[in-house]
């Protein structure tokens, strides 16, 4: 309505440039203060780059441990993402497709591992990694088994949160009824539309693997974190090195999930936004087709 203040509720622009400021502070200082560390010498006052071109360098072996410990949990990353697609997302849709009532049950079980401490997980995860082993063996890339369940708070919120964005009755109704069958119906209508959801779940997953320790630590395990820990007490600053790398990695991560969610959206939005340009009865038939 012209002539009219419209009220516009949430933080000014000045407000938002402090916010951002302050969260940027908190998210930089620590990592600036990681890389102050990892270029120090032993004259105060004085930085070199030595140490990261010995760790990347090749000339050495004496991080091949942690290497080895990187090589595991991207495995583990990517298994523990496969086991969250292929088990939790049918799920969630089967369950707001035909179980609705299941609904909070199925919330409660996902959200029970946030609250189990990791230690607590571990002992009831012992005697069944005891049988995990006889089947599959004992490489690392079992520990995606647990990891599946350690992460699923988190994929959980993630695709939930675009589940109740997205009317999926409706959609899976409308193919139905224009002869798609439900393999069709779930690959071709409902996880194109899910793609928000599914992306924050992988890059959340991915971030919760390359930083989980204490399950691989007492299932003796070998990861990026408790490889760290090992070369840590030989050499504190090729592992605030690899800390460092992998914390960039998880936060680069996230901001491109994010960048290009938003870009889909707003190309969504572009699509589907109507030509003022035309008079009402062309837009309505514009649309139409």
């Amino acid at each position: 309505m012209s002539g009219q203040t419209q009220l516009r509720l949430g933080p000014g622009p000045v407000v938002r440039t402090v916010i951002w400021v302050v969260l940027g502070a908190f998210f930089l200082i620590p990592l600036l203060s990681m890389l102050e560390f990892t270029l120090r010498t032993a004259k105060p006052g004085v930085y070199s780059f030595d140490r990261w071109i010995a760790v990347f360098g090749g000339g050495t072996t004496r991080y091949d441990r942690v290497y080895q410990g990187l090589g595991n949990s991207l495995v583990l990353a990517v298994v523990t993402v496969a086991i969250v697609l292929l088990v939790l997302l049918p799920t969630i849709v089967l369950v707001e497709l035909r179980f609705a009532k299941l609904r909070r049950l199925l919330e409660a079980v996902c959200l029970l591992p946030i609250m189990i401490p990791a230690i607590v997980m571990v002992v009831g995860l012992a005697p069944t990694y005891a049988v995990v082993t006889q089947i599959f063996g004992s490489g690392t890339w079992t520990l995606a088994f647990a990891y599946g369940i350690t992460v699923l708070p988190y994929a959980y919120r993630a695709i939930q949160s675009n589940v109740a964005a997205v009317d999926m009755i409706t959609l899976s109704e409308a193919a139905r009824s224009l002869g798609a069958g439900w393999r069709t119906v779930f690959w071709r209508v409902l996880v194109p539309n899910l793609r928000r959801g599914i992306l924050a779940a992988s890059a959340l997953s991915i971030a919760v693997v390359l930083g989980e320790f204490t399950i691989a630590s007492l299932l003796s395990r070998v990861n990026l974190q408790t490889s760290l820990l090992l070369v840590s007490q030989s050499d504190p600053f090729v592992a605030v090195i690899f800390a460092l790398l992998a914390l960039v990695f998880a936060f680069v991560l996230l901001v491109v999930v994010d960048r290009v969610v938003s870009a889909r959206r707003r190309t969504r939005d572009r699509r589907v936004a109507p030509d003022h340009s035309l008079p009402p009865d062309h837009r309505l038939l514009k649309g139409s087709s």
